[in-house]
């Protein structure tokens, strides 16, 4: 930013006094000379003439007076822009989307309370689904993202972020589009005997180690871990392996070359919104507000 000291410089030279400029500034004579002796000072170069009959400028003086105000000016309007920034910031939720954490939950939310948060606005933010990485995703909650929207009952994507659960989607199969199995609208454990069922590894979900202990009963039916969490890889080993792949209902169309078949079994996962482990006051409100909207559907 600017010297604040320039604004006594220019009015010194506009009024040719430094009594004027005192008057002019509502300073007194001998604060604003000691604030060009301090220019002066700082840039190494005299700027002004001392006479008894008043002030004038010197060649450099005239060259500084000639670029000030449009310094002052430009100043002042990067200083204001700072500030809409500031505000907009402060106004702003973003949203993180990716394949497999899509947004659109969260936006139909939106709608339905953002009457409430006046002046508020979305950010979208993308990210990757990468099951080496995600953890990072989740702990920038609060920094890179205010609020994600996904299934989770991970117990170390819970130890970096708070839940706010909206429902549950059912764990269903995926199974490539040319796949015996995909002819069948609806699945049995025991269609999938003889096959490989992927899924994810135990130990992280509980819901997923209710599906894993159920499968295990049935020998027929191999088990191959996946990683702890899915990211497109663990799609197209599915599609280039033809083994079944144990999937959610909210990822139907994730790969165009899988098809997302029900089971005939009761399991699910919740989902629902995930935040900072420590929220600012914004975060709770809108959360407050859905809790509200969900409430009075409930009771409806």
């Amino acid at each position: 930013m600017y010297n604040p000291q320039l604004d006594a410089f220019v009015q010194v030279a506009d009024c040719g006094s430094f009594n004027k400029a005192a008057e002019a500034l509502y300073l007194s004579s001998t604060a604003v000379i000691k604030q060009i002796n301090a220019l002066e000072k700082h840039l190494d170069l005299q700027l002004v003439f001392r006479t008894n009959h008043g002030i004038t400028l010197t060649e450099a003086g005239k060259v500084l007076y000639k670029h000030a105000k449009g310094i002052m000016d430009y100043s002042q309007r990067a200083i204001q822009e700072a500030r809409l920034a500031a505000e907009a910031a402060a106004t702003t939720f973003c949203v993180g989307t990716s394949i497999l954490n899509p947004c659109k939950p969260f936006m139909d939310l939106w709608y339905q309370v953002s009457e409430n948060l006046p002046g508020f606005k979305l950010h979208i933010v993308p990210f990757e689904d990468d099951h080496q990485g995600i953890l990072g995703e989740i702990a920038a909650l609060g920094e890179k993202f205010d609020f994600l929207v996904g299934a989770c009952d991970s117990r170390q994507w819970l130890d970096r972020c708070n839940f706010f659960p909206l429902g549950a989607y059912r764990h269903c199969v995926a199974v490539p589009r040319e796949h015996p199995l995909a002819r069948k609208e609806r699945l049995t454990v025991q269609d999938l005997y003889g096959y490989t069922l992927m899924m994810v590894k135990r130990g992280d979900s509980t819901s997923v180690d209710q599906v894993r202990n159920f499968v295990e009963q049935h020998p027929a039916i191999t088990i191959e871990d996946t990683p702890q969490f899915y990211d497109m890889e663990v799609f197209n080993r599915c599609v280039q392996t033809r083994n079944p792949l144990m999937t959610l209902e909210c990822w139907s169309e994730v790969h165009p070359s899988l098809v997302t078949l029900p089971v005939d079994w009761d399991f699910t996962i919740p989902y629902g919104i995930l935040y900072a482990l420590h929220p600012d006051g914004d975060t709770l409100r809108f959360l407050d507000l859905v809790r509200e909207q969900m409430e009075q559907a409930n009771g409806a």
